[in-house]
């Protein structure tokens, strides 16, 4: 393979006859000289190939390529006299291979994210959109270098499943049943016996009941994979298919699972940062320009721990009036956990100790009855980026939480085993992969920082 515009310009030194293939982001034709930027989404920048009489069809081809044309172009990779570019290539050869039409939508001007949103299978060739998906991309590696350089297992947990993990709401149904033909019992209910798994199923909302399957047999695995929520949302905070990292953690204990989402956070972000410097630095100066500031601030300074009822004083105390108002019971809103993050302490949070009646059945009971071994992660701009728990191993205690909660408890029989066989203390968190990215990137809706957004009413792209 050629080299990519990424690797010629890492080069130390210019020189030679180099070939770079991509699509025009510019194209200014001068009296006697054509100056094509090109970009083959390797990195952030691309490089400016300088074409004169001297290439063939100059004046028939050259001349007439605009934004957007795909070409080939080879020349001397020499150093440019230009501000912000190391190398140019003056061209010998400039061939076009795919044209486009007079209609082409991403002309030179910038364009609004709504716009993009419509144009998904283009949008990706923005600056703004490419930068997200080589973000995604260094995120994902770093997330896997993490959890592998622990010695976590990965886990490939299931996207069919029977059960809602969270009690998170609506979930996607999958069935084989036609509309309008679904057999019924005797009873008159859907007969889910006739069904291709003999039971109503669903798209997961969470791989965690299975990673700790996973945990309690291997010690530590993560997951990395869709999760799919059928809330009808239309917000900047919400998608139908989104990407979460779970990982799980046998014989460890609520501080231990601290210790480690503040690792992994500041692990991710350092790696991020220094494999996307140019794209960083492209988000601080077009979307938000505390995205540097913010980043090395998480990775240099230790998080701030507190319990869920010292947030709650602190917020009642704090002169502020939110639009939820603040009680010991209900949950934190987002507004509540930017103020701690962004103005009283400063930097990221974790707040533990969460009250039991608002936290999922498998949480596990403190002394006080009154709470759950529970934590949220918050950071500045995002709020809550990560929310975890040691998971209840006691089962007389995780059969009377179920109960609690009013969930049938022969459909976690096998959930109950784990606690019969063997039950050891274990922890794990959820990560939702887009609110990372959106936090990396500074991003203001999160279905910009995903390549095929899935939101009620689309699922075109």
């Amino acid at each position: 393979m050629e080299e990519s515009i990424r690797d010629i310009l890492g080069r130390d030194d210019g020189g030679g006859e180099v070939t770079v293939r991509g699509w025009l982001r510019t194209a200014r034709h001068a009296k006697n000289l054509s100056f094509l930027e090109v970009s083959d989404g390797s990195c952030f920048a691309g490089i400016q190939v300088v074409a004169g009489p001297e290439c063939p069809d100059f004046e028939d081809e050259v001349r007439g390529l605009g934004t957007g044309c795909a070409v080939e172009a080879t020349g001397e990779l020499v150093d440019s006299p230009g501000k912000g570019q190391r190398f140019e290539i003056h061209a010998s050869q400039v061939t076009l291979v795919g044209g486009v039409e007079d209609d082409y939508p991403l002309q030179k001007k910038r364009h609004g994210f709504e716009f993009l949103r419509t144009i998904a299978h283009l949008r990706p060739r923005t600056n703004s959109l490419g930068a997200v998906l080589r973000v995604r991309d260094a995120a994902t590696r770093a997330i896997h270098d993490f959890f592998h350089d622990r010695g976590f297992v990965q886990l490939h947990s299931p996207v069919i499943t029977l059960s809602d993990a969270e009690g998170a709401g609506d979930m996607f149904r999958v069935s084989t049943f036609e509309p309008g033909q679904v057999p019924v019992d005797e009873a008159g209910e859907v007969d889910w016996k006739q069904d291709f798994f003999d039971a109503p199923t669903f798209l997961t909302v969470s791989g965690q009941l299975e990673a700790e399957i996973g945990a309690l047999a291997l010690s530590r695995v993560y997951t990395f994979g869709p999760t799919f929520r059928a809330e009808n949302s239309n917000t900047s905070r919400h998608l139908a298919e989104f990407w979460m990292v779970e990982p799980e953690v046998a014989f460890c204990e609520l501080v231990g699972l601290a210790d480690l989402a503040e690792d992994f956070l500041k692990s991710v972000f350092r790696q991020v940062g220094e494999q996307c410097e140019d794209d960083l630095a492209f988000f601080n100066e077009r979307i938000d320009d505390s995205v540097l500031e913010t980043l090395e601030h998480v990775v240099e300074e230790p998080f701030g721990r507190i319990t869920y009822s010292e947030a709650v004083e602190i917020l009642e105390k704090s002169g502020r009036e939110f639009e939820f108002p603040v009680s010991w019971g209900a949950d934190l809103q987002s507004e509540h956990e930017r103020f701690l993050t962004e103005e009283h302490f400063k930097r990221p949070l974790i707040v533990t100790g969460y009250p039991k009646d608002i936290k999922a059945f498998y949480m596990y009971r403190n002394d006080d009855q009154r709470t759950v071994a529970a934590m949220d992660v918050l950071v500045p701009r995002i709020g809550e980026i990560i929310g975890g728990s040691q998971r209840e191993h006691r089962l007389d205690t995780l059969k009377k939480r179920i109960a609690e909660q009013g969930l049938p408890e022969e459909e976690y029989w096998w959930y109950l085993d784990l606690r019969r066989y063997g039950s050891v203390p274990h922890s794990g968190f959820g990560l939702g992969f887009e609110r990372l990215v959106q936090f990396m990137t500074g991003m203001a809706n999160i279905r910009d920082v995903i390549p095929f957004p899935r939101v009620p009413g689309n699922a075109e792209f």
